[in-house]
């Protein structure tokens, strides 16, 4: 397993809390709540990125990168890419070691390929889940809701296999070979694009006399105000927007870097919607909502 990184001193304010992120393909880390892991490890939290696949089967989302060589040693390019990401926001990572499922397309869809993560049985990835986390101990653990974030077959298996480590973890006598058991004290989905943060920002370009990036997505967006209120926790993190881009843009082949990930200016990020989110599901330490902070109600650890 990676060391944390040597900046991760003993004197910082939260030394001794420790946090899992579990994710299904390698930039899932670094799209999805980059900002709030690196305010979290520059206060000395030790953070532990899961990634379930390799994402062998991923697409070259970025136009420049979309070369033959790229995709004859994509699992190879994908891996360093993640490495560099893991070492730009400061965590430990471990891949869960199953293969990419594939985006399936067509109508009707076609089967899954054999072997791939979304296949497999759901108590041999539980398992081996289970293992990080008595291995890791994190106080705090994130997944993926029930639709995956997006309905990708890795990300709603994601989500599966968290739930049932996060439940499996502290009991004895679920895989007694695992470790000694170890139940975080918190499970949390993460929620990345609501309606109402991406209207604030379209409303705010549009303020600036500048292009939205998602005028067309606001028009057919089936508004669901219930789920925009599963919310819970907002963490502010405006401030490591910069680590959270550096860390994306090291996943070369899924990110451009002239494309939408970037089209909003960070300064109207930071100002419109300086938080990332994310909905509290299960808790041992009780519940005091809404929250600012993953880690409301435990103790930092004495040194």
């Amino acid at each position: 397993m990676p060391q944390p990184s040597a900046d991760r001193r003993s004197d910082k304010p939260r030394a001794g809390l420790r946090l899992m992120h579990v994710h299904a393909h390698p930039d899932d880390e670094s799209s999805k709540g980059a900002a709030s892991t690196a305010k979290y490890v520059a206060e000395g939290v030790d953070v532990h990125v899961v990634t379930c696949t390799g994402g062998e089967r991923g697409s070259v989302l970025n136009a420049k990168m979309d070369r033959p060589e790229v995709w004859e040693n994509i699992s190879e390019i994908r891996r360093e890419e993640m490495h560099r990401a893991r070492d730009i926001l400061g965590i430990r990572q471990d891949w869960l070691g199953f293969v990419d499922s594939g985006w399936p397309e067509g109508d009707p869809k076609p089967p899954l390929p054999e072997g791939c993560f979304a296949l497999v049985p759901l108590e041999e990835a539980t398992e081996r889940l289970v293992r990080l986390i008595r291995d890791f101990r994190p106080h705090v653990m994130t997944t993926y809701d029930e639709r995956g974030g997006y309905p990708h077959p890795d990300h709603i298996r994601c989500h599966e296999v968290s739930v049932a480590a996060y439940a499996a973890a502290g009991d004895p006598e679920r895989f007694p070979d695992a470790g000694e058991p170890w139940q975080p004290m918190k499970l949390y989905y993460h929620h990345g694009w609501s309606w109402a943060k991406t209207n604030a920002l379209h409303e705010a370009m549009l303020a600036h006399d500048l292009e939205s990036p998602y005028e067309e997505r606001l028009k057919t967006w089936e508004r669901e105000p219930e789920w925009d209120e599963r919310i819970t926790t907002r963490v502010p993190c405006g401030d490591f927007f910069g680590v959270r881009d550096q860390a994306l843009l090291a996943h070369a082949t899924q990110i451009d870097p002239d494309g939408m990930w970037f089209a909003i200016p960070r300064e109207i990020q930071q100002k419109v919607w300086p938080t990332e989110d994310y909905e509290l599901v299960e808790s041992t330490v009780g519940r005091e909502l809404p929250e600012d902070d993953l880690f409301t109600g435990i103790p930092t650890p004495a040194p």
